[in-house]
């Protein structure tokens, strides 16, 4: 973890705010000046803390209706079987997050697809096709009441 002070934090808010925010932008917001927001904004990306910056797209206005949570549990648990897993996910472009997990279930993967035959050929031609897969289960989204939220600075800088 790496040590932040006030000045970060208000920079790193912004910017997950408004990630196209310009140094004088992010200076006015801040109160420092352009300089100092861009060396503190540079020192941030080198160290990982700002991964990187992209446009965040509506799916339904682009076509993508359906969004969906899929658990997926493994036939067997090994390093084999998940790497081969993990390879089969990563170049999937319907998905947009997967997570390994603790309990009952191995992964939680969040889709986003056409419509319901869309995300019943991915369910049978992708993940139960697969050698790797014993069981999945889904659910289809109906409303989504937040996305995209901000991490809670504050709680992770203990302050």
């Amino acid at each position: 973890m790496i040590a932040l002070d006030g000045y970060d934090l208000r920079l790193l808010a912004a910017l997950q705010t408004d990630g196209r925010l310009t140094n004088q932008e992010l200076a006015e917001q801040v109160h420092l000046s352009a300089s100092q927001c861009s060396r503190r904004r540079q020192a941030l990306e080198e160290a990982g803390v700002i991964r990187r910056y992209r446009a965040e797209l509506d799916g339904e206005r682009l076509g993508l209706g359906v969004t969906a949570f899929v658990n997926v549990q493994l036939a067997r648990h090994s390093e084999h079987n998940a790497r081969r897993f993990r390879d089969v996910i990563a170049d999937c472009d319907e998905v947009l997050e997967a997570h390994a997990l603790t309990g009952d279930m191995d992964y939680l993967i969040k889709i986003a697809v056409r419509d319901l035959k869309s995300f019943a050929d991915f369910v049978n031609t992708v993940l139960l096709a697969h050698e790797t897969v014993a069981h999945v289960t889904s659910r289809i989204v109906i409303e989504t009441l937040k996305s995209g939220g901000a991490l809670p600075l504050r709680a992770g800088s203990g302050g």
